[in-house]
C-alpha cells in the first residue's frame, strides 16, 4: 500500500513539474514572438520616419519651385497640398487593402514562424 501511494505521488510529483515546465515554454515562447513582433515592427517605425523626414524636405522644395513657376511662392504649396489631399482621399478608400491586411498579415506570419 505504501509502494502505491509512493508511486501516485511520484506521478503527480512528475504532472505538476510538466504542467510549470509547459507554462514557462509557453511564456518564453510568447516573449519571444512578441520581441520578435515588437522589432521588427520598430525597425520599420524607423525607417517610415527617417523617409517622412526626407519627404518633408522634398515636399518644401517642391513647393517653392512649384511655386516659383507659378509666379507665387504659396502657389506651390497650394499645389502640393492638393496632391496630398487626393492622397489622403484614396488612402481612405483603399486603407483596409493598402494598410490593415497587410500589416495585419505581417504580424501574424511573425508571430507564427518557427524558431
Amino acid at each position: 500500500m505504501d509502494n502505491q501511494a509512493t508511486t501516485i505521488e511520484m506521478l503527480f510529483e512528475k504532472a505538476e513539474d510538466y504542467t510549470r515546465t509547459t507554462v514557462e515554454l509557453t511564456k518564453l515562447n510568447v516573449i519571444d514572438k512578441s520581441a520578435d513582433v515588437l522589432s521588427s515592427l520598430l525597425s520599420r517605425l524607423t525607417v517610415f520616419i527617417v523617409a517622412a523626414m526626407i519627404a518633408l524636405l522634398v515636399n518644401i522644395g517642391l513647393s517653392i519651385w512649384i511655386g516659383e513657376l507659378l509666379g507665387k511662392t504659396y502657389y506651390g504649396y497650394f499645389v502640393v497640398a492638393s496632391a496630398y489631399f487626393i492622397l489622403a482621399i484614396l488612402i481612405n478608400n483603399f486603407k483596409d487593402q493598402w494598410i490593415k491586411v497587410p500589416v495585419s498579415n505581417f504580424i501574424i506570419t511573425k508571430m507564427l514562424k518557427k524558431s
